[in-house]
């Protein structure tokens, strides 16, 4: 596939909405992560409306909210704006406490039966859940103070995730489950 300048395009929107953020507790540009998931995406042979919505998936849900999500609609067309809602956990600017968040999230994704907005998901949680690993061993428990959840709701979180991606395995890549659930069987052990 031939990334066309609607992907130049999305990365300069991207750029332009997250140029100036970090992730949490830390120095990282966020746009590193942007990138992190939409390289997994490409990787895995996915269409460039799936990469410029892994561009995006964050856009939504914060910078901007539902006039963002209009914004890329208008930009790049139903279809990535239908992904990057569903890969966002609130529209609104002062976002619901975590626990219910979640729970919506996890809710909505259960009945995705769409590959486009799977891929998209799988590739972001496995890069926070990497991230999440990664850093864990750099700071230990310190960690856990970056969130609004504790250490045992972040688990059950990304546990639940991997049972829905499982479920769903004929529709995601069955490679990215699999280190999804490395990812989690590691950060598990480490926190023993």
């Amino acid at each position: 596939m031939d990334l066309t300048d609607r992907f130049k395009q999305a990365l300069l929107l991207m750029f332009e909405l997250h140029s100036k953020q970090k992730r949490k507790g830390t120095t990282i540009p966020y746009v590193s992560h942007l990138l992190a998931v939409t390289t997994t995406v490409l990787v895995n042979g996915s269409s460039e409306d799936e990469a410029i919505a892994a561009l995006l998936h964050d856009a939504a849900e914060d910078a901007g909210g539902k006039e963002t999500l209009t914004l890329i609609k208008e930009r790049f067309g139903d279809r990535v704006s239908e992904i990057v809602e569903h890969c966002s956990d609130t529209l609104e600017a002062d976002k619901p406490p975590w626990q219910p968040r979640k729970e919506a999230y996890l809710t909505n994704l259960a009945t995705v039966n769409d590959p486009s907005i799977l891929i998209v998901s799988i590739a972001d949680k496995l890069h926070n859940a990497k991230s999440i690993l990664k850093d864990y061993k750099i700071v230990g428990t310190k960690l856990w103070s970056r969130f609004s959840a504790t250490e045992q709701q972040i688990i059950w979180y990304y546990q639940s995730l991997l049972s829905i991606y499982q479920s769903k395995s004929q529709l995601c890549p069955s490679q990215l489950i699999e280190e999804l659930q490395q990812t989690i069987n590691e950060l598990e052990y480490n926190l023993e």
